[in-house]
């Protein structure tokens, strides 16, 4: 096994052939979220690669008709619905009082009532406040009421609004029965491995750990699924560093030759996520600026992961001036490839993105 291997490994499994947007979501297991829009929201930048015909706002859009779920997993986004039970009943690892639980009662049999409610109706029935938030703003209570509901399983995201979640009540399904708790970190840790291989062991061992905010009800169980996750799946040592990927999969195969495109990425997604592979597979470090201060930025404010063939060679800050994509795009090397291969490649991305953004 070289480091090769795994690079192509890492890009090639991930990029399967699109298809419809409910199996590419089976099939990457979770996608992450996140709200800004540079030129798109991270999930749609994400799903665009994978699914056919994919244009921005296609998840939000169909998101009612699809059996999936807005949930946190290792962290927010969209995943299965049979994923998203496996994590419920959740324990929240603040406690509510009796008070607070009252509230949400309260709320609840309001949410049964209207069916599917915005988070301003709530508020203009039960008149909560202001609360502060997490990041030390203030907001109102009734929406960080909402959230905690939502978090602990009470209610669900029926569908977005402009971008704002309005909720259902989440009714536990008639088949439920009680989860066996290491069988089912044992299922979570597989969705976390399928998404993310091939992982090098402190990875894996990070991510295992984030698991805590999505079954925060089984957290004294992380390590004996790490340890039993190390047991089972396949796994190599690569100049020093372990690594791990999907039982049935091989990283030295052939099947992984990379094709001539060019892509960019989303700053979440699953070939570029992680960081330390990140640097392990490509030798340079990407970081994720919109939330560091405009003069300390590298590459830009929502700089994408520019891939070419097996290879993330630069980066490009994308935006939309007067109907058409002004792209701002960098270099690791200081240039772009020779020759006329990348041009084509890149300009057939760029055709892309603008059909996918609706754009002429």
């Amino acid at each position: 096994m070289k480091l090769d291997d795994l690079r192509r490994h890492a890009a090639a499994r991930t990029l399967f052939t699109p298809t419809t947007l409910s199996k590419a979501i089976e099939r990457l297991g979770f996608v992450q979220a996140d709200p800004i829009r540079a030129p798109a929201r991270a999930q749609d930048l994400t799903l665009r690669h994978r699914v056919r015909d994919y244009r921005a706002g296609d998840l939000e859009r169909r998101y009612p008709k699809l059996a999936i779920e807005e949930d946190f997993f290792v962290n927010y986004g969209f995943l299965p619905r049979a994923t998203h039970e496996l994590m419920h009943p959740r324990s929240a690892r603040t406690p509510w009082p009796k008070a607070r639980w009252a509230q949400a009662h309260a709320v609840l049999e309001f949410v049964r009532e209207r069916g599917v409610v915005h988070p301003r109706e709530v508020d203009l029935q039960f008149q909560h406040g202001k609360a502060t938030n997490w990041f030390g703003g203030s907001s109102n209570a009734s929406t960080q009421l909402l959230d905690g509901m939502h978090y602990r399983g009470l209610v669900r995201v029926a569908r977005r609004e402009d971008g704002v979640r309005l909720y259902a009540a989440r009714e536990v399904p008639v088949s439920k029965t009680e989860l066996d708790p290491a069988a089912a970190l044992d299922a979570l840790v597989d969705v976390v491995v399928q998404k993310y291989a091939p992982l090098p062991l402190r990875s894996l061992s990070e991510l295992v750990s984030h698991l805590r905010g999505g079954v925060p009800q089984w957290a004294d169980g992380r390590q004996a699924a790490l340890k039993r996750a190390k047991e089972r799946l396949p796994q190599a040592l690569v100049e020093g560093v372990l690594w791990f990927w999907p039982a049935g999969e091989d990283p030295a195969s052939s099947r992984h030759a990379p094709d001539e495109a060019v892509r960019l990425l989303a700053p979440f997604d699953p070939i570029v996520w992680d960081r330390r592979r990140f640097e392990l597979l490509w030798g340079w470090a990407y970081r994720f600026e919109a939330y560091t201060p405009a003069a300390q930025r590298v590459r830009g404010y929502y700089a994408l992961p520019l891939l070419w063939r097996d290879q993330v060679i630069g980066w490009g800050n994308v935006a939309v001036k007067d109907g058409a994509l002004v792209p701002d795009i960098g270099f690791i090397a200081g240039r772009a490839p020779r020759g006329g291969a990348f041009r084509q490649a890149l300009a057939d991305e760029m055709a892309r993105l603008s059909v996918f953004l609706g754009l002429p």
